[in-house]
């Protein structure tokens, strides 16, 4: 059995996050040797403290959760989430230029990557499957990986559906052995991680982890 536990980034993205809410998601990120937990931006600082040495990725969120802010505001975005300690960044493509037909998002996602790698960091672009068809996802895989990127990801968990394990196969017959891909979205259970890692999924984000534990046990 494939250890669940370094697949999963103990996420808590929910509007109503505490401070409370977070120390403890760190706890049991450290817990469980989680491979990472992923907070709000507003929350990294704490969490960095939290976490201290242990071995643990902090991850946060960049143009959240709709994507179609300014580049100039995803780049400070990112500038003070590294300031604050964040490892990992997660940033939603801008769908509506996609759509459009502009070389904004690649352009987008280059200036980003090109910004966290500065600082020895990885980042992750979120596509948010649920808007796109097939050829739109083989299309965003292309660009994210020309542009440098670490991973793509599924889902923010805010659209209509998240992750599906044809498209966790999808983007891995298209992405290069280098990328990776974090399936997000609507993950409950251990039975679909364990899916969508047979499918090709190197990460699975969600709320649910500790379940997905006690499950594997």
């Amino acid at each position: 059995m494939q250890q669940i536990n370094r697949f999963i980034e103990h996420t808590h993205l929910k509007p109503t996050i505490t401070g409370k809410e977070v120390d403890l998601l760190v706890k049991q990120g450290i817990e469980h040797d989680f491979v990472g937990v992923c907070v709000p931006p507003f929350w990294v600082k704490r969490a960095k403290r939290e976490i201290g040495e242990a071995a643990l990725q902090l991850v946060t969120v960049i143009g959240f959760p709709l994507g179609y802010n300014m580049t100039e505001t995803k780049l400070e975005e990112i500038k003070l989430a590294i300031r604050d300690g964040a490892d990992e960044l997660d940033l939603v493509v801008n769908v509506s230029a996609f759509k459009e037909g502009m070389n904004w998002p690649k352009i987008e996602i280059a200036k980003c990557s090109k910004l966290v790698h500065e600082h020895y960091k990885q980042i992750k672009v979120i596509i948010e499957t649920a808007y796109l068809d097939e050829d739109e996802i083989r299309q965003l895989c292309r660009i994210c990986a020309d542009a440098g990127v670490d991973f793509v990801k599924t889902s923010t968990g805010f659209a209509p559906s998240g992750a599906k394990v044809e498209h966790i196969r999808l983007m891995r017959e298209v992405l290069p052995s280098n990328v990776g891909i974090k399936a997000s979205g609507g993950i409950k259970t251990y039975e679909q991680a364990m899916e969508m890692i047979q499918a090709g999924a190197d990460r699975i984000g969600t709320s649910s982890g500790l379940e997905m534990m006690a499950r594997a046990k």
